[in-house]
Order: C-alpha cells, then structure tokens, then sequence
C-alpha cells in the first residue's frame, strides 16, 4: 500500500539507531509515515530519469517532545524562493512589532541566519537605524524559518544563543506544530525540514540553552506563524518581563497542551489527514483534470502530488514565478509524464477553468496579478487539505 491508500495503519517506532536531533535520546514514536517520497527540493527536466525515492517519517521523541524528520538522505538543499508579498507583509508587522517591545532600536547591531523560504528582515530593521554586522555579538539576531533546516537542532541553537549580546534578543519565526496539526498540513514533513516546533518545546529548550521568552506575537502566515523573542537568563531584559510573565504565552502553552502536541496519538491524527487529502484531490482531478493547471511548484506539493499519483494527465502544467523551476517539472513522475513547470506568461496561452492554488496565502496576490483567469470564466481551487473552490469576492 500508499500512503495514498491510507497505509502504515499500525505505526512502528523508529529504529534503534535513531537519535533526538535536539536531546540525543533514543525513544520516539513516528507518527507520521509518507513512504517513499521525491526529493522535494530537485526539481528535474521532464525528460530526465525517474527520481529516486527515499523514506518520508516524522518522529515525536519521549523524552523532549520534539517533532522531527527521522532521516535525509537526499542531502541537497532547498532553491530559495521568491518572497510572496504575503511574507513581505508579514515581516514588516514582526519588525514593527519588535521595535514596540523594545527590541529593534535605532543603533542596535542586528543580524540574521538566512532561510530558504525567501525574504529578508535586514532592510526593514536597517530602516529603523539598526546595524546589520555578519559576526561578533549583536542585540538582535533574527531567524525567519531558517532553524528547522539545521540537522543538529542543539548546535543550531546554541550557536544562536552565542551570538547574542549581553542584553541581545534572539527572534525566532516558526511555524508552529500546533498549527500543523489544526488545518491537517501533513504535507508541512519534507525532506531537509528537520524540525516542527511547538511553543511549548522552544521555551524548553531556549532555557535550556540559557535563554528565556520575553515576546511572543502571532500572524497569520502559513494558517498562523509565531515569533518568538528570547533573551539571556539574568539579563535586564530578562528581568524586565512582567510577574505574570510573557504576555499570551501561559494561553499559548495551555492550547498545545489541550492540542496534544507532545501526545503521539494526537499527532498522529496527521496520519489520517494523508488519506483524507490525498483521496478528496484524486477526486477532484477525476471530475475537473481537462483544462487544470496548478499554481506554485512548493515543496508542499511535491509530497501531496505524489501521494496522490498525479501526472501530466490529471494536472497539465503547473505555474511558478520561480525562474529557475521554469522549464522543469515537479518531482516524483516518470520521464514524459511529468507535470511541467511554466513561467506565469503561459496563463494567458492555457486559459485554465481552473487553479489548483498549492500555497493558500498566495490567493489575494495572485487574483491581482492574473485577473484574467477569472474574467475569461475560470476558478482558482484551494488545494489543500482538501480542493474548494476560492469564493468569488475572497
């Protein structure tokens, strides 16, 4: 069976030579189970040999309660994408956010530790007066979905705690576990993403790592991101945290507790969301596939499209605004039966009845950018976690 075909019923813990990427401990649970998926960071040309496959499991460790990736063997790394205008609004409500806590002044040293998934806060903190300096310590250092690519997290950690002033903030921008788990995104697991963060295993390990929460805000990226500030235990700002502590975060902690986020069968709910997903887009593909392109070639869909057995026959063409996908075609199918990946130029040329929209938040800016999909009769679909169909005035 597939994991498509809602296999991997009964869960095995990993195998004995597995180690926490955080605690170094033995013991988890794997909790969610994708078989053998692509690569999702290779993106091939349509003619090249079929892509090898490698085994996709999520792990909860006992001991610390991190999810993670439980092995990678693909050892690329992820293109770095386009910064949707999405993640560009975001940045500039995190940056104004934490210049109101006090975090993000004029003259303060600031750095960052880069990510993949496009962007970058320096201009914004640069137009506060901030100092960006690439070494030595700083008063803030800002990581933005950058840490979750590191193999070794207590490494990765630690050298961030490192780098930090005596009375330095360490930023921390996350996509949280918790919100994983609430809309069903079991394709969030992919190769080179080695962790899945809940709140309630940062603070842990930030105090572990002598650090702890002065900030916590919320935003609504990727079904809800959060970012949160740490700072150096003892230190002023430290000190400077109200009695009852970090504004929202005794709420934020009570959430995942009840969400379940360190419990194995409450994460293993993600399970049960492959099937579901997978099926209702197999569906889909069956009633709607003639004049269907999809949208956005993100590593997200490469497991959801290969799950579901989707090829060039199912789903023409898929759009990025990537140069460097243009030309290629998404991983996982067989040579001429790929599903291409075209420039958005070609929109005007398909002229699709429908839109597969692989990255939701992308909706309000494409809908500006090609409004001819809509004024010549067509739809763009929501993908996932199941396809609906975008309300005409969203």
């Amino acid at each position: 069976m597939t994991a498509a075909q809602g296999a991997f019923a009964a869960v095995a813990p990993p195998v004995p030579a597995w180690r926490c990427r955080w605690c170094g401990g033995p013991d988890g649970t794997i909790v969610l189970d994708l078989g053998e998926q692509p690569a999702a960071d290779h993106f091939p040309r349509p003619g090249d040999p079929p892509d090898p496959r490698y085994s996709l499991r999520m792990v909860l460790c006992a001991a610390c309660g991190l999810a993670q990736l439980e092995a990678d063997p693909t050892g690329a790394e992820e293109p770095r994408g386009l910064e949707p205008a999405a993640l560009v609004a975001q940045t500039g409500q995190a940056v104004a956010d934490l210049a109101a806590g006090g975090f993000a002044h004029p003259g303060a040293v600031v750095d960052e530790h880069p990510s993949p998934h496009g962007g970058s806060w320096l201009p914004s903190l640069a137009a506060r007066g901030m100092l960006p300096r690439a070494d030595g310590p700083v008063d803030l250092l800002v990581d933005s979905l950058g840490m979750m690519h590191e193999p070794d997290q207590r490494t990765a950690l630690v050298a961030r705690a490192s780098r930090l002033a005596p009375a330095g903030v360490l930023a921390l921008h996350v996509h949280p576990l918790s919100t994983i788990l609430r809309d069903g995104t079991w394709n969030a697991l992919r190769h080179g993403h080695f962790a899945y963060y809940s709140v309630t295993w940062l603070t842990a390990a930030a105090q572990d790592a002598g650090l702890v929460p002065v900030g916590l805000w919320h935003y609504g990226l990727y079904g809800g991101t959060v970012v949160l500030a740490f700072a150096r235990a003892g230190s002023t700002l430290a000190a400077g945290v109200p009695a009852q502590g970090v504004p929202g975060l005794a709420a934020e902690l009570a959430a995942e507790a009840a969400a379940g986020v360190a419990d194995p069968a409450s994460v293993r709910a993600l399970q049960r969301q492959v099937s579901r997903s997978t099926a209702a887009l197999r569906a889909w593909l069956d009633e709607h596939g003639a004049g269907t392109i999809g949208y956005g070639a993100a590593s997200r869909a490469v497991a959801l499209l290969a799950a579901a057995g989707v090829t060039r026959r199912d789903l023409a063409a898929v759009v990025d605004a990537s140069p460097a996908k243009e030309g290629r075609a998404m991983p996982g199918g067989e040579p001429g039966d790929r599903v291409p990946i075209l420039a958005p130029s070609q929109l005007a040329m398909l002229r699709p009845d429908h839109v597969l929209l692989f990255v939701p938040d992308l909706l309000d800016e494409v809908r500006r950018a090609y409004p001819q999909v809509e004024a010549r009769g067509g739809r763009w679909v929501i993908a996932e976690p199941v396809p609906v169909d975008a309300e005409p005035d969203a």
